[in-house]
């Protein structure tokens, strides 16, 4: 084989994986351009969607608050179904607008002060008809002196809101729910506080830990499935979460309930 020989294949080679590499790199464009088209458009029309939902659900509060004219008992409790249904769309919409602003990296902290009894509160209160509707036991602990959390508390506020949703919802009547806060194990950028959410539901298998996390994702996909929703709310509470610099896991077992931990810092003493 001749030295010129070889100088040609070689050149052929090169040439072959330029070709290659510049198809690549064209590929690569295009998914980056799909990607951002379709999380424009899920911005979009989660955006437009909101504003008619909101006026159908003001419309109902006016009919089933008698400004319009007294209801009957029937009107009034189909009137309150639609409001209901109104806001759980609403909610749902919202967690695909808060998707398509993490995926197009556009989420932000707005970091404030403020205790972990006062977030507790305020999500227990907002649950609070859930938990009497299914007959749950809630507990709440706090580990004495914990020192401020220091985040964005609206979005602390979604992050236990959506676990303690999950956790009522994935737990039969008459089951155990409980939310327990203590200071995590220090980390190498600073103090935290550790946060389970528990209950004695239906549990996770394990192979299916990491599933729950994923966007859109939902373990039992079947259309008979008896909890729906848009298989963002994890999804997006992990990337909360995450902002903080802090993590989110589960530990769970089928029909053994389930334990969502996640931690926050804490405002440094300096």
């Amino acid at each position: 084989m001749t030295r010129a020989y070889v100088d040609d294949l070689s050149v052929e080679r090169l040439a072959a994986l330029q070709e290659q590499n510049l198809e690549l790199s064209r590929l690569v464009a295009e998914l980056r351009n799909e990607a951002a088209l379709r999380t424009q458009f899920l911005s979009n029309i989660s955006h437009d969607l909101r504003t008619p939902l909101t006026a159908i659900i003001t419309h109902g509060e006016i009919l089933r608050d008698g400004i319009l004219g007294e209801l009957t008992g029937r009107q009034r409790e189909s009137v309150s179904g639609i409001i209901g249904g109104g806001r759980q769309l609403l909610d749902m919409i919202g967690e695909i607008l808060t998707y398509a602003r993490g995926a197009a990296n556009q989420l932000t902290l707005s970091r404030s002060d403020f205790t972990v009894e006062a977030v507790l509160e305020q999500v227990c209160t907002l649950n609070e008809s859930l938990v009497a509707k299914k007959g749950h036991a809630l507990s709440v602990t706090v580990e004495p002196e914990i020192p401020p959390l220091y985040g964005d508390r609206e979005k602390i506020v979604h992050v236990l809101g959506n676990l303690l949703g999950n956790a009522i919802d994935f737990t039969a009547p008459g089951g155990k729910v409980w939310i327990r806060a203590s200071r995590g194990a220090p980390t190498e950028r600073g103090h935290v506080v550790l946060i389970e959410v528990g209950d004695s539901g239906i549990g996770i298998a394990p192979e299916h830990h990491e599933l729950v996390f994923r966007e859109f994702a939902q373990v039992d996909a079947t259309a008979s499935r008896q909890h729906h929703g848009t298989g963002l709310g994890l999804a997006i509470a992990r990337k909360f979460v995450e902002l903080h610099d802090g993590r989110l896991w589960v530990e769970s077992t089928l029909g053994g309930g389930s334990r969502f931990y996640f931690t926050i810092p804490v405002r440094s003493a300096s």
